[in-house]
């Protein structure tokens, strides 16, 4: 029987690749959970795939290592929107606010202007 110098694991492998697509797999989970943008309690997920594929007489054995993450979506995002025309009769788009721009509030803050996007040439 041949004598193995030190044991390692198979995610050691092809010099430490298999390792670092866990590891940059990670990092986008983690960068997921803290992005804002997304629900907090949303599970996330990283599958590791090992493939063997063996040769006819069983002696070489070729492995591919695929890693990949599930994410959480981002948090849709709703507004509404009304249709006008600007000055010069080019179609705009302005966000609808819940208070006329410029109203004060009940704590003394002024509401703000809606967006505008141009719709078209």
């Amino acid at each position: 029987m041949a004598y193995i110098a030190e044991r390692k694991s198979v995610l050691e492998m092809a010099r430490g690749a298999i390792m670092e697509k866990v590891d940059v797999e990670l990092d986008r989970v983690m960068q997921n959970i803290m992005d804002p943008n997304t629900p907090p309690k949303a599970k996330r997920r990283i599958t590791l795939t090992l493939e063997f594929s063996p040769a006819e007489n069983r002696a070489r054995i070729d492995m591919k290592a695929h890693c990949k993450s599930t994410l959480a979506p981002n948090i849709e995002t709703s507004t509404a929107i009304c249709i006008t025309k600007g000055r010069q009769g080019e179609l705009l788009v302005a966000e609808l606010l819940p208070q006329i721009p410029g109203q004060l509030d009940v704590d003394g803050n002024e509401a703000p202007t809606p967006a505008f996007a141009r719709i078209g040439h």
